[in-house]
C-alpha cells in the first residue's frame, strides 16, 4: 500500500477518491441512458462499482505482477507466489477502505445499514481467491507471452459490459445467450450478493456464492499448479 502512493500529495485518499470520481460519471451519464428504472441508482452504481474496482486493478496489477518484479526475480530466489498473494491482499485492504464511502452514501442516502453487512467480508474473501487464482494463472503466462497483458485489458473491458455494474440483469430479460453470460458470470452473483447486504438487507443466495466459492477454490488450486510449474524459468524468460 505504501509502495502503490508513493509520492502521492493524497496517498491513501486516493482510495476514497478514485471510486468517488468514477461514481459521479457514471451517475451523471447512464440514468438518462437507462431511463432512470433503477430505484436507488446512486446506491446500486457504488455497491457494483466498488467491487468491480477490486477486481479490476488486482487482475491488472497481477497479471503483470512478475514482470514489474524482474529485478528483484533475477537476484534472489524466494516464494514468487508471494508476489500475487500481496497484490491481492493489497486489493482487499483497499476495497475494505472504499467500504466506508459504501456505508456513508447508504446513511445519508436514506437506505440505511443492517446486520447484513457483516456478511460483506466474507463475500470479499471470496473474490479475493477468486482474484488469486485468475492471476496466478495470467501473471505466470505473462512473462512467456508478453502480448497477454493488453488481451486482458480488453477482456477486462467487456467483462465490464458483462457484469451487472451500471445496470441490471432485469433489462435482459429477453437478450437471450447474452442474459446466460451474465447470469453465469461470477462477478454478478457476488455484485448481487453485496448489494443484497448494502442496499436490500437480505440474506444472499448462499447455494449461488457457495457454488463461486468452490468454483474459486479449483480455480485457486489449478492456479498454484500452473504458477509452480512455470515459475522455474522466469529468471531466464524476464
Amino acid at each position: 500500500m505504501r509502495g502503490k502512493y508513493k509520492g502521492s500529495v493524497l496517498g491513501v485518499i486516493w482510495s476514497f477518491l478514485n471510486p468517488l470520481l468514477q461514481v459521479f460519471v457514471y451517475y451523471l451519464v447512464f440514468p438518462y441512458l437507462l431511463g432512470n428504472v433503477i430505484p436507488n441508482y446512486l446506491i446500486y452504481l457504488i455497491t457494483g462499482l466498488i467491487p468491480w474496482t477490486f477486481f479490476l486493478s488486482t487482475v491488472t496489477g497481477g497479471t503483470r505482477c512478475i514482470k514489474d518484479n524482474a529485478g528483484i526475480i533475477k537476484k534472489v530466489y524466494f516464494p514468487r507466489e508471494i508476489l500475487m498473494i500481496s497484490q491481492v491482499l493489497s486489493g482487499l485492504v483497499n476495497f475494505y477502505i472504499s467500504c466506508l464511502i459504501i456505508l456513508i452514501f447508504c446513511l445519508f442516502g436514506g437506505v440505511g445499514i443492517s446486520i447484513h453487512v457483516l456478511l460483506v467480508p466474507f463475500i470479499a474473501l471470496i473474490q479475493a481467491v477468486l482474484s488469486l487464482g485468475l492471476i496466478l494463472i495470467l501473471g505466470s503466462i505473462e512473462p512467456y507471452i508478453q502480448d497477454l497483458e493488453f488481451i486482458v485489458q480488453f477482456i477486462l473491458q467487456m467483462g465490464f459490459y458483462g457484469t451487472p455494474v451500471i445496470y441490471t440483469i432485469t433489462q435482459f430479460q429477453n437478450a437471450g445467450w447474452l442474459l446466460k453470460i451474465i447470469e453465469y458470470n461470477p462477478l454478478t452473483v457476488l455484485l448481487n450478493a453485496y448489494r443484497d447486504c448494502f442496499l436490500y438487507h437480505v440474506w444472499p443466495d448462499m447455494n449461488a456464492i457457495l457454488i463461486v466459492l468452490a468454483g474459486s477454490l479449483l480455480l485457486l488450486i489449478i492456479g498454484m499448479m500452473i504458477f509452480r510449474k512455470l515459475e522455474r524459468n522466469f529468471a531466464e524468460v524476464l
